[in-house]
């Protein structure tokens, strides 16, 4: 599939225990719900017997009918271009063994076992490499410890338990190559370990780096003993973007589009993944790829968490800013902190943290010296909103006007005051930067800067203006995030008037407020107006760093996640924008102060992303065209 996606369904099929050939009837009829669309079709574990034929297991009778059964099953997908993983026993040297049947186009393509063994089954170990059952009249390869490759993918497989083990086969499989990893299961249901499944898949999927695909066997495996609730998942790299419902009395199909690029992108320069490839390679008929519809739907905001681990994600990255300030002000033996304050909305989270710094250090409040700097655009509902947070939060305010400064300095360099220009805002922005400096040099303080990593970004910043503090605590957070964490604080304050202004704030339209305002009094200049909404540039920004797609596959990903919300050429427009400026204004993230990482996207960390001042963009934005 185009841009890197696989379709991928499990089925878990109402099953007959110890009935291959009805079994075999049910499986064909969930493959003709599905194989128009899926290039992969994961079946649960042993879903052609059912799990619970204990002793059956060892009656020739029952492997033969499995034999008839992948024949009948063989036979009647000749036409299915899906690579079609299915759980059977397999008898083999008078021993028996937890196999996947792998299928594609009617050929069995081979076996993989289960390296775990147990009371009824025979572990891989005691086969050779080159060992090979008689199955369907065919030699079919016994694929152990190794991986499946296609023209668009690798697959590894991974059955039930055996991804508890202290080395487990798909880990194998994943530092061969294996961008997908199957783990077809019957494990049974008990109260409580949904939750704990769930975390698993995502941690196995995060730690492999890879799509993994989870099906567990459903209706019709015994109840003499437990439940077995048909559970399936598909994860992507840490993330579980598809499931289906538990319980359900008829065949389950939970399909969707998973990313095998970015599970090859996540891995390029992680020397866990860069080990020579060793594994057994088995290469299947090429999977082109069937189905046009694309199910899946993207998160326009995937620097957001999800809602049920919200709070403690956005209580995790305040703690995360307000102890590495805290150790700053230690550190440099500061006695005061110096913030500028506009009554907007990174200032205000900058405020919050340094206000949580000096309580973590036992400081007074006071030692925090917030200033106000009305400007030429200062609009009277910042500027009180300001004053309002200040007061309320008990730290020491002041108010200095910058306006008689900048048209002296105006003068000065004999720029005209009428002209709104590029001269005109950054003087005004390296005028309150150089009051928080010298006023930091009077009191023995540190500067904190408040820009974001939005911000930073798109280099919408003043080059030693705003872009410059002494310790820079909002500069891995992204503007969309900055909105949820000071919504969380506000929350979650149990003083009412601290909520209500942080409440406004949230409301009040982004401005550097650097141009007059209108008749009325109000922002004039509001900067996604100007550069491009937010919340689009956090969409791009966390895709190009986080994942490294390219901006072809951003664009049709953003078409997708903000269908409705904005038409295809603003996106193109504002990703043409995003691209040129990222390029082009390297130079301010070069020389920017130090910053605490908060999250797996950062600037502050060398490690995460670095590149030169004059890198040329041309490629990447050909790429669009």
């Amino acid at each position: 599939m185009k841009h890197g996606f696989v379709k991928i369904a499990t089925a878990v099929p109402a099953l007959s225990a110890g009935d291959p050939i009805h079994n075999a009837t049910s499986i064909i009829d969930a493959i003709g719900m599905c194989k128009d669309e899926a290039e992969i079709i994961l079946f649960p574990e042993l879903c052609l017997t059912t799990s619970c034929c204990e002793s059956l297991f060892y009656h020739p009778l029952l492997t033969k009918e499995c034999d008839k059964a992948l024949a009948r099953i063989a036979k009647e997908t000749k036409d299915c271009n899906a690579i079609i993983a299915i759980g059977t026993p397999i008898l083999h040297n008078s021993a028996l063994y937890n196999c996947t049947a792998v299928m594609h186009k009617g050929e069995i393509i081979c076996l993989v076992p289960k390296a775990t063994g147990d009371r009824w089954f025979s572990g891989s170990n005691s086969l050779d490499e080159d060992d090979a059952a008689t199955l369907c009249s065919k030699t079919v390869p016994f694929l152990k410890d190794g991986i499946i490759r296609t023209g668009s993918f690798t697959i590894g497989i991974e059955i039930g338990n055996d991804a508890e083990a202290p080395l487990p086969p798909g880990a194998k499989a994943a530092m061969a190559g294996a961008q997908i990893i199957l783990n077809p299961t019957a494990a049974a249901e008990e109260a409580g370990r949904h939750t704990r499944l769930r975390e698993r898949i995502k941690q196995q999927s995060n730690r492999y780096k890879c799509i993994y695909v989870y099906a567990e066997s459903g209706w019709g495996e015994s109840t003499s003993k437990a439940v077995h609730s048909g559970y399936c998942a598909i994860a992507e790299c840490g993330s579980i973007i598809a499931e289906s419902k538990r319980f359900q009395t008829s065949t389950g199909i939970t399909i969707t589009e998973a990313d095998a690029e970015k599970a090859t992108n996540r891995r390029i320069g992680d020397s866990n993944f860069s080990n020579k490839n060793t594994a057994k390679s088995l290469k299947t008929y090429t999977s082109n790829g069937t189905g046009s519809t694309f199910r899946r739907r993207f998160s326009p905001t995937p620097f957001i968490p999800e809602k049920s681990e919200s709070c403690m994600r956005y209580e995790e990255i305040f703690a995360i800013q307000a102890t590495a300030l805290a150790r700053r002000i230690e550190h440099t033996h500061s006695d005061t902190a110096i913030i500028g304050v506009s009554g907007g909305l990174d200032s205000t989270l900058a405020l919050l943290v340094t206000v949580k710094a000096f309580d973590i250090l036992g400081k007074e409040r006071e030692g925090i010296i917030a200033i106000t700097m009305p400007g030429f655009g200062t609009t009277g509902r910042t500027y009180n909103n300001a004053l309002a947070l200040m007061s309320r939060l008990g730290v020491k305010q002041k108010e200095i006007s910058i306006k008689e400064a900048c048209l002296q300095h105006f003068k000065d360099i004999e720029h005209d005051a009428e002209l709104h220009d590029v001269t005109y805002e950054n003087s005004q922005a390296r005028e309150r930067t150089q009051i928080l400096m010298d006023i930091a040099n009077k009191h023995n303080g540190l500067v904190i800067g408040t820009g974001d990593m939005s911000e930073l970004a798109l280099g919408w910043a003043t080059y030693n203006g705003d872009h410059m503090s002494m310790y820079g605590v909002n500069a891995s957070v992204p503007k969309t995030l900055i909105q949820h964490i000071v919504r969380w604080v506000a929350e979650s304050n149990e003083n009412i008037e601290i909520r209500e202004t942080l409440l406004d704030i949230l409301d009040t339209p982004i401005s550097p407020e650097l141009t007059p305002a209108n008749d009325n009094g109000t922002i004039k200049q509001k900067t996604e107006d100007l550069v491009g909404p937010y919340e689009l540039h956090d969409f791009f920004l966390y895709h190009f760093m986080r994942n490294r797609f390219s901006p072809e596959k951003i664009l049709f990903m953003a078409q997708n996640a903000f269908e409705g919300t904005y038409d295809d050429e603003t996106i193109k427009k504002w990703l043409k924008t995003f691209v040129r400026r990222f390029f082009v204004q390297q130079f301010k993230r070069s020389c920017m102060p130090d910053s605490p990482k908060t999250g797996s996207c950062s600037f502050s960390d060398g490690e995460k992303w670095s590149m030169t001042a004059d890198n040329n963009h041309r490629i990447w934005s050909d790429n669009l065209n």
